[in-house]
């Protein structure tokens, strides 16, 4: 938590965002989300919900944005992908699905207690967890929208929650487990192949709106 409230997410993207010889065309964050299938992460919240990270750094507040960086101002609550979403589920890109994860938490425009909603948050809202939780995952994703909101914000980019990576059935007691299987090995091969088709199907997508634009 630290070293995101110190900027490392915005200053390794920086250079990124910016024109020059280092600009990207496309960004995705990427972390291991649930079992079983590809979640792109429709709305980051500004919450850091207070579990400790692995320094043992517990932070309950509103996500910090470091001084000298470009920002958004007022800050905003909620950030939202410019990833292809839509293309990227249609796109059958392996053997995993792939959802537009619309849910967040939120307290209503008004006050009262945090609200689960299914479809994203509601006008005036304050986030309580973004599609990616309330943790680290929401939190790089959300400061990688925010700056590129700031700095250039026609770049496709969001957040990627991959499947977890299972061992085998036979190979999940920790007290005997070894660190690696074949079901592993299968599994990672195929996360990892799908990311770079997923990530293929966007870069498609922002060329080809590069392309109209020229036109």
């Amino acid at each position: 938590m630290g070293r995101f409230a110190a900027g490392t997410v915005e200053r390794t993207l920086l250079p990124h965002f910016r024109g020059g010889p280092r600009q990207a065309d496309l960004f995705t964050t990427v972390s291991q989300g649930r079992p079983g299938r590809f979640d792109v992460e429709r709305t980051n919240g500004a919450w850091r919900g207070g579990y400790p990270d692995n320094a043992r750094d517990s932070r309950t507040e509103l996500v910090p944005i470091p001084a000298g960086v470009p920002t958004v101002r007022p800050q905003p609550q909620w950030t939202t992908t410019t990833l292809p979403y839509a293309r990227i589920v249609a796109a059958g890109t392996g053997p995993y699905p792939v959802v537009d994860h619309t849910a967040v938490t939120e307290i209503p425009a008004g006050g009262g207690a945090p609200v689960d909603r299914p479809d994203g948050p509601t006008p005036g809202s304050t986030a309580r967890a973004g599609g990616g939780g309330d943790y680290l995952s929401n939190e790089i994703a959300y400061r990688a929208t925010l700056l590129r909101d700031a700095v250039r914000p026609a770049i496709p980019g969001g957040h990627l929650h991959t499947p977890v990576l299972e061992f085998g059935p036979d190979n999940t007691d920790p007290a005997n487990g070894q660190v690696t299987d074949p079901v592993f090995v299968r599994n990672r091969i195929a996360i990892t192949g799908q990311v770079r088709a997923v990530v293929t199907v966007a870069a498609s997508e922002a060329a080809a709106a590069r392309a109209a634009d020229r036109k």
